[in-house]
């Protein structure tokens, strides 16, 4: 999969954030009202990608913007928005691949950890933040409150066992 950053009002863009929001519709029974500015995903403020198979269809999302939540000691964060990998392209580590280029590109741009907010009917989300080294986190951002809201976070200052961090691009 090759990931190119595109600014949020990308063809591309739009219509796999229109697939994701179906998806919200049929799991939760209604679309992601987090209220979004698409200059939060320009630099130096975030950064969007589409990820492209090997035919150049696109296939996959991911998101970062700065955030203002203090997790870890640290108040220089970035926020995971619009995970999505298109069903048919699911089961084959994509969102994996989505996640560790968040990971290092908003390491790049200073981000000393990540947040991200999702939901208990997605349980597959869970499971790839939780074994990526994510961690629960108190609920920030819209929907703080809800019931079927998850927060995770993760020091992008620390390694998977522990030591320092080293930038790496996928």
């Amino acid at each position: 999969m090759r990931l190119e950053r595109v600014p949020y009002g990308d063809p591309d863009a739009l219509r796999l954030v229109d697939e994701v929001q179906a998806e919200y519709v049929e799991r939760y029974g209604g679309p992601d009202e987090t209220p979004l500015d698409p200059l939060m995903f320009e630099p130096p403020a975030g950064s969007f990608y589409v990820g492209y198979d090997e035919d150049g269809a696109p296939v996959a999302t991911g998101a970062w913007r700065r955030s203002q939540v203090t997790v870890f000691g640290t108040s220089r964060t970035a926020e995971v928005k619009r995970m999505y990998v298109v069903p048919a392209a699911r089961g084959r580590g994509l969102a994996r691949v989505v996640l560790a280029h968040l990971e290092a590109t908003a390491r790049e741009a200073g981000a000393e950890a990540l947040v991200l907010e999702t939901g208990t009917k997605q349980p597959e989300a869970i499971a790839l933040y939780e074994s990526s080294g994510y961690r629960r986190v108190p609920g920030f951002g819209f929907y703080k409150d809800a019931p079927l809201s998850r927060c995770f976070g993760k020091d992008l200052r620390r390694g998977p066992r522990g030591g320092l961090a080293t930038t790496t691009s996928v």
